[in-house]
């Protein structure tokens, strides 16, 4: 992946070489395809897609629905057709039909209207950060902004000779198979790691207990943030140490970036919600999937009012063990299942206790967490160079749609 870093004397190779490019307006090389089919079953279409079915940053349809539960759906869409989606146009939902198809009226269908622009090269000018700009300054509304056909298209770019897009195209769908294909990989890799987690953390063949035995016998301590007149939203000050809140937990890690933040003062005052190395946090509103294992970095960051704090003491279990079991699929489904509440589900101390656990030796578990840990380091290194791959298509087409 180093060959696809960036390299600043790209911008100089002849391929970026815009002597022989026209300026051009969108509208006047792209047309906003409209055709209908009022009943798409009986043309053959089996499948619509709506704004939902568009993945941000992908240019690949990978989900879509069955005409024959119904669809009220009736713009057509072909293969080959770019699909780009014109409601919250800052979600960045753009992609190429790959099939027959009727789609949301929240999508535009986009072809070349001549042969002045490749059908290959359509998808990457609605991918670049300027067309995107340009879709969100012209959208209107305040829930729900849409941008329209006419804005759209007033949008002016720089278009290459047929020869040159064709280069172009070529060198960014080389990119983009090449990140499919890793994250196909990386689909792959978390099937196969859920797979693990659950029949090494299945308790097989073994005793079990509960979390709330663990904290009858004083090996677990189990703790709900701070709430109420305990603390204060006119507590939170724009700089100092991380209150953590289930909107913090990102992907199982801690972005605490945005803040809320808390005063010195405020943290001595709250000291006994400090985490420290070795700590479980579990959201308990909303996603109750939410977890963190917390690591050094993170010591003395304080436990917010909609998080549960778990904390092993003296314990036959290792806190890394405990954790990896509270977020194994087979875990997170009894406690979604068990949650109270369908519009916010909520858990709470009381829940926890009822959590059954498998009883392991510690080398048996030692043995278990490396393992995770080895899974865990191979998918940092893929999602890595899937992010590498994303920042050097965006900076290919930044370079190929500026206006300098």
């Amino acid at each position: 992946m180093e060959g696809l870093r960036p390299n600043p004397d790209w911008a100089k190779l002849p391929i970026f070489d815009r002597k022989d490019w026209r300026r051009v307006r969108f509208g006047d090389v792209v047309q906003n395809v409209n055709q209908t089919e009022r009943i798409p079953a009986e043309t053959g279409i089996e499948r619509f897609i709506g704004l939902e079915h568009l993945e941000p940053g992908s240019l690949h349809v990978r989900v879509w629905g069955d005409v024959a539960n119904g669809t009220t759906f009736t713009r057509r869409c072909r293969p080959g057709q770019v699909l780009f989606g014109k409601r919250r146009a800052y979600q960045r939902k753009v992609a190429v039909a790959e099939f027959d198809a009727v789609v949301s009226g929240d999508i535009y269908v986009f072809s070349p209207k001549d042969e002045r622009l490749l059908p290959e090269l359509l998808p990457f000018v609605c991918m670049s950060e300027r067309f995107f700009l340009h879709a969100i300054g012209t959208s209107a509304g305040s829930l729900s902004p849409r941008t329209n056909w006419s804005s759209l298209a007033g949008f002016e770019f720089d278009l290459p000779p047929l020869d040159r897009q064709r280069r172009i195209a070529e060198m960014l769908w080389a990119v983009d198979d090449y990140m499919t294909r890793l994250e196909d990989v990386h689909v792959s890799f978390e099937q196969n790691k859920t797979a693990y987690m659950n029949d090494h953390l299945s308790g097989a063949r073994c005793s079990w207990t509960t979390l709330g035995s663990l904290v009858r016998n004083r090996e677990l301590y189990i703790q709900t943030g701070p709430f109420g007149t305990v603390l204060k939203a006119s507590s939170y000050v724009k700089t100092g140490t991380p209150i953590i809140n289930p909107i913090n937990m990102v992907k199982h890690r801690l972005d605490v970036r945005d803040g809320p933040f808390l005063s010195h003062v405020e943290c001595e005052r709250l000291n006994r919600y400090k985490m420290k190395n070795g700590d479980i946090l579990i959201g308990r509103k909303g996603d109750v999937g939410r977890a963190v294992f917390v690591v050094s970095d993170y010591n003395d960051f304080i436990v917010g009012s909609d998080i549960i704090r778990l904390r092993l003491i003296d314990s036959e279990f290792l806190p890394e063990y405990l954790f990896y079991f509270l977020i194994a699929s087979k875990t997170r489904s009894w406690i979604t299942h068990h949650a109270s509440g369908t519009t916010m589900p909520g858990i709470n101390e009381r829940l926890l206790h009822k959590i059954e656990v498998p009883v392991l030796s510690k080398a048996k578990q030692a043995e278990i967490i490396q393992s995770i840990k080895r899974m865990e380091s191979a998918e940092d290194h893929l999602l890595a160079a899937i992010g590498k791959c994303k920042k050097l298509c965006s900076y290919l087409l930044n370079e190929l749609y500026s206006l300098d």
